[in-house]
């Protein structure tokens, strides 16, 4: 007798799927991507996974990110794929990669810095890329992943 396999999470008509997300930051996405009651979202935690032993998905039915969100995404799940959906099937994916913080992504923690006290883009340059570490441009100071604030 044949097993059969079943889908873990529902399929979607329109909208995107992040994929390959770490368990740990599925929430964390959620939260920065300010995903609310405007569209249907499915959230898997602990799934099965070839590439790790368990992943993560967001699929968001009705809504494409836009290129600031990907960088968002890719600061907190640089191994992270985003799947553009149409008719249920996947019609773009991109698999995500930090190469530079975007302006205005990042809010510096430090209470001094220029870009707290005056409207000034924000700047970052990234120190390390795994544990992630950044510098704010203007006053130097860094910030490790768990630190970091989104706009």
């Amino acid at each position: 007798m044949k097993k059969q396999k079943m889908l873990a999470v529902a399929a979607i008509e329109h909208g995107t799927v992040i994929d390959h997300i770490p368990s740990d930051k599925v929430m964390k996405l959620v939260e920065m991507l300010l995903l609310d009651n405007t569209n249907r979202i499915t959230i898997g935690l602990n799934l099965e996974s070839k590439k790790k032993a368990r992943k993560g998905i967001i699929k968001i039915s009705g809504r494409k990110l836009t290129e600031a969100e990907m960088n968002k995404v890719a600061i907190l799940a640089p191994d992270a794929t985003v799947n553009t959906i149409e008719e249920y099937e996947v019609v773009k994916k991109k698999k995500i990669m930090l190469h530079d913080i975007e302006p205005n992504t990042l809010r510096c923690n430090n209470p001094s810095c220029i870009t707290n006290n005056e409207q000034t883009e924000t700047k970052f340059q990234i120190v390390l890329k795994s544990p992630l570490r950044v510098r704010c441009f203007f006053c130097e100071r860094t910030a490790e992943e768990q630190e970091l604030r989104f706009i």
